[in-house]
């Protein structure tokens, strides 16, 4: 049940984020969920009277996969919400797996890539070219808006790594380096909000609610849900997440906002999941071998 919510949750996010722009800018959109997801991860901490992070030096860390994971991808995803569709928004989403290959690939030069890896980073660039129906140009999506979600994806891609390297290695409680990544987020964002965070004083119920689901459930209580499932299923099931959320975000996408689906939308978001698990090595291509070899 905390799997199914959790996809579910992550797959709505993008519909949030489209209904939360009704009435705030994106980085008025990036500081609510940043603010909210804060605070409920806070009152969980005390709750379950776990400690913070002590160190300054680790919170330093902490700030810097705040930016990866909270500050730069939540403007930018709510930046080109503007101008595409949240179906759009969350499919391109699905290539988050194949940014952290190609990250861990860049940082990690002394571990040779795997032929399963470019095979399945190969294929989910095809994906991307299928999804944004490059053979007819752009269609309706700016281009700008297309780098703008790339460069977000990217962000979460190069935040394994340098969680893996600078975070992990403290072994303290997940729910501690949620709740201090969330709150320098907020922190970090807060300035912009008060500088330009509401674009219109209109606030209707569903917009409002929107905001309040994508901050406790979908920055908040969703980051207590991954760990958890990690703790029971392991990592690998708890990252297969990321192959419902772009069929969560396709369905809520076209009943609650009517919005149109090419039918190459959903052909290129199958290439992207196909690539993104030959290069995990969930599907055997071949003998894991290196390129080299």
């Amino acid at each position: 049940m905390l799997y199914l919510a959790l996809g579910i949750v992550w797959g709505c996010s993008f519909i949030f984020i489209k209904l939360g722009l009704e009435f705030l800018t994106p980085f008025g959109v990036a500081f609510g969920r940043c603010a909210l997801g804060a605070a409920t991860l806070l009152a969980w901490a005390k709750y379950k009277k776990i400690s913070l992070p002590k160190s300054g030096k680790l919170w330093a860390h902490l700030w810097v996969v705040s930016l990866l994971l909270n500050v730069i991808p939540g403007v930018l995803f709510a930046l080109a919400e503007t101008a595409v569709t949240s179906i759009l928004a969350g499919i391109i989403n699905a290539v988050t797996p194949l940014m952290t290959l190609l990250a861990i690939m860049l940082v990690t030069r002394d571990e040779k890539p795997k032929f399963y890896q470019v095979i399945g980073i190969l294929i989910g660039f095809i994906g991307v070219l299928t999804v944004l129906g490059a053979w007819k140009g752009l269609g309706e999506n700016p281009l700008w808006a297309i780098l703008v979600l790339l460069g977000a994806v990217t962000c979460y891609g190069f935040s394994f790594p340098y969680s893996r390297r600078f975070i992990l290695p403290h072994k303290l409680q997940p729910e501690s380096m949620a709740a201090a990544q969330v709150t320098t987020g907020a922190i970090t964002l807060l300035p912009f909000y008060l500088f330009d965070g509401i674009s219109r004083d209109v606030y209707r119920p569903g917009p409002v609610a929107a905001m309040l689901a994508l901050g406790i459930f979908g920055s908040g209580f969703a980051y207590i849900w991954n760990f958890k499932i990690m703790e029971v299923a392991g990592s690998a099931i708890a990252s297969s997440v990321t192959y419902l959320t772009p069929v969560v975000a396709v369905m809520v996408g076209i009943i609650f906002l009517k919005e149109r689906l090419f039918w190459y939308e959903p052909v290129g978001a199958l290439i992207v999941l196909l690539g993104a698990a030959i290069g995990q090595n969930r599907i055997k291509v071949v003998k894991s071998r290196s390129i080299k070899d």
